[in-house]
């Protein structure tokens, strides 16, 4: 029964005027609810929905307590109600009736709210219709989208994972990634297990997670009753789809692994050129059977593996032989020197057989020098490893025959010029007296030195350089003109490859700013320091092999004989003449001389400049210290005439003529001596023993 205020409520728009025909048609039943009088009207077909028979059902929303559970039906209550409160014109909602036979059955509802001009609800009018055959087809395609979802992540991991083991290049690389979170666990396993074939027998290389690990299965025969032996045997996979069937097929391994609560496994052989060369296991906890699809899934995971794990054993063996070789190629010890302590590193490109021609050398000299190099033969091969061997070699021996710096590099760029390889080399050359810490430098192409001082303030120094061994060779340039560095006490140089010093998307010079902090922050012995910068090496990782050399100078408790220094100047070369005047005083001053500095010096620039001006040619200037019954200090400058030095008047400008003059009257001796096709002229100073 509807009130008077009823004229003022309006149905849906379309809500047809007989609607019974048209709603049977789709096994709708009606219902009008009036909310003032509590009457709940359902029409024949609403009756069929609820199983009710006409006479069992009074008009009350109450009885339909008898069909509706009633869990469903607090929540319809529930769910009515807010519609009400909140204003809204219709709901909808699923709920379940219990049929007359005791079965449940899905029912769907749609009211309509219909309200006064207040806004109050006085009537619900809307249908009921049997839901079951629908949520069941909902359900059916819900399952549908699930298994199209699992199938779709599982290719996505089988994707993903094949993409990333085609970066693996170590077998713990392939291990990591199949371990990793995005690895195969989203596949829903939950323990893996890995093995490698090894003379006859299977190596576990992976187990996962941790504690899953079977105590006598790292290392098992072929031939015995594990799943892995069996795969690797019979190269075909095994599905294990119970915990029966795991039991039953393999007794000695099943109760080892009963806490993991194993449902199905799945072993696959590791299958490379037709040959096994190891196999996988997945374990799973939630999982009974596998279907032809997941067969056929994990069976191309398990071909991706192998294929990665071959890569990889073939970049490990690429490894080890061209690490061999390399380090067959650098010095196996690093020699002794009495006043200085020194640090050699290593390390190695993370490329396979890719390596560098980087090499460090430490060469003991005549008279108490030594000779540093470091050096980077172009390319990443082995053959850029051999080349730099037969150019480490040759460069110690052209330093141990006694040529001048300069020369060393000059004959080192012919030999590899005439090597007729296509690989240059850049090479730095410091040959050093450590008893006045005079050095002298040549740069072939490679990176500035840097000095370190004890208070840990580092600095590049600037060494003019020449073209590249091999370069400078081809284009007719092996004029290279030397440098001189004083190495105090205490102070250490560092020479590197540029392996050291480039970093991705920042310049040379940033590269060495920033070496330059690391060094001035770091310890103060050599060993700490070398092995601090190897770890920023390893840590920053790159394509580029580092070799480092550090020398720290400390001063000899007693003095020593003997002591050698050699300056090649060039005519035409002020900045050689100036180097040479450079060490000269170093050395003077260093072996205790000072108080002949002024003669020394000046007799030494004498004897140079006559043999730039008179004989068109280069000049070798030595310094030596001599031994004896007094200690002399010796100059000798050696050319390329053989004519002999005369005394000749001065002109009439008084500016020349008095070279002989000079070297007479302020040296102790001097001479001349024949030197194959040239001369040396020669001077000893008689200078008393340091304290």
């Amino acid at each position: 029964m509807v009130d008077r205020g009823a004229s003022a409520l309006s149905l849906p728009d379309d809500w047809p005027a007989h609607p019974d025909p048209i709603l049977a048609l789709n096994r709708m039943g009606t219902f009008d609810w009036d909310l003032d009088n509590g009457v709940f009207h359902m029409d024949a077909q609403a009756h069929e929905v609820f199983d009710l028979r006409p006479d069992e059902y009074d008009g009350n929303p109450m009885t339909l307590a008898i069909r509706v559970p009633r869990p469903e039906g607090y929540r319809l209550d529930g769910l009515v109600s807010q519609a009400m409160k909140d204003g809204s014109e219709n709901y909808g909602a699923y709920f379940r009736i219990r049929c007359r036979d005791g079965t449940l059955r899905w029912t769907h509802t749609q009211g309509y709210i219909r309200r006064d001009e207040t806004g109050r609800p006085r009537r619900i009018v809307g249908v009921v219709r049997d839901a079951t055959d629908e949520l069941a087809e909902r359900e059916e395609r819900r399952e549908q989208a699930d298994e199209d979802e699992a199938r779709r992540q599982q290719t996505s991991v089988v994707q993903l994972t094949t993409a990333a083991l085609a970066h693996a290049r170590t077998i713990q690389d392939v291990i990591d990634i199949l371990k990793d979170t995005h690895g195969l666990t989203h596949l829903g396993a939950t323990s893996l297990v890995m093995g490698l074939v090894e003379a006859g027998r299977i190596r576990l290389v992976a187990e996962g997670p941790s504690g899953s690990f079977v105590p006598g299965t790292l290392v098992t025969r072929i031939d015995e009753q594990y799943p892995m032996s069996e795969v690797v045997r019979t190269l075909s996979p095994r599905f294990i789809e119970s915990p029966e069937e795991f039991a039953d097929s393999y007794p000695v391994l099943w109760p080892h692994i009963t806490d993991l609560h194993i449902t199905s496994a799945a072993y696959m052989p590791l299958i490379a050129q037709a040959r096994p060369i190891g196999a996988i296991g997945l374990l799973y906890n939630d999982r009974h059977g596998f279907s032809a699809e997941d067969r056929n899934v994990l069976l191309a995971l398990g071909s991706s593996i192998a294929q990665s794990l071959q890569r990889a054993m073939f970049y490990e063996q690429e490894k080890d032989l061209a690490t061999g070789l390399q380090q067959a190629m650098l010095p196996r010890t690093i020699p002794s020197v009495p006043g200085a302590d020194v640090a050699v590193r290593y390390r190695s490109a993370s490329l396979g057989r890719d390596i560098g021609g980087d090499w460090y050398d430490l060469i003991p000299l005549p008279g108490g020098r030594v000779g540093a190099v470091i050096g980077d033969v172009q390319g990443h091969d082995t053959h850029a490893a051999a080349v730099m061997g037969q150019l480490r070699i040759v460069l110690r021996a052209y330093a141990a025959e006694g040529h001048t710096p300069a020369t060393v590099m000059a004959r080192a760029s012919v030999f590899l010029h005439e090597l007729d390889t296509d690989r240059f080399a850049t090479c730095l050359y410091a040959e050093a007296d450590l008893s006045t810490g005079v050095m002298q430098v040549v740069r072939a192409g490679h990176i500035d030195p840097l000095v370190r001082e004890p208070g840990g303030a580092c600095r590049r120094v600037s060494v003019e350089g020449g073209l590249p061994l091999g370069l400078s060779a081809e284009f007719g340039q092996l004029e290279y003109p030397v440098g001189t560095i004083e190495l105090d006490s205490d102070h250490t140089l560092l020479l590197c490859t540029d392996g050291l010093v480039e970093q991705p998307g920042a310049d040379l010079d940033d590269g060495m700013q920033t070496l330059t902090a690391l060094i001035a922050s770091g310890p103060d012995d050599v060993r700490d320091l070398a092995d601090r910068l190897i770890d920023v090496a390893e840590e920053r990782g790159g394509d580029d092999d580092v070799a480092l050399l550090l020398m720290r100078r400390r001063v000899l408790d007693a003095p020593q004989a003997g002591g050698r220094l050699q300056q090649h100047v060039a005519p035409g070369d002020p900045e050689a003449l100036t180097a040479a005047r450079h060490m000269i005083r170093a050395a003077v001053r260093a072996w205790g001389a000072a108080d002949r500095a002024d003669e020394i010096e000046l007799v030494a620039d004498e004897l140079i400049t006559n043999a730039l001006m008179h004989t068109e040619g280069s000049a070798v200037v030595t310094l030596r210290v001599l031994a004896g019954s007094e200690r002399r200090l010796r100059v000798e400058v050696e050319d390329s005439s053989s004519a002999l030095p005369r005394r000749r008047d001065a002109g009439e400008s008084g500016v020349s003529g008095r070279g002989l003059l000079l070297v007479d009257l302020l040296t102790d001796v001097w001479g001349v001596e024949a030197r194959g096709g040239g001369k040396a002229v020669w001077c000893e100073f008689v200078v008393p023993e340091r304290p």
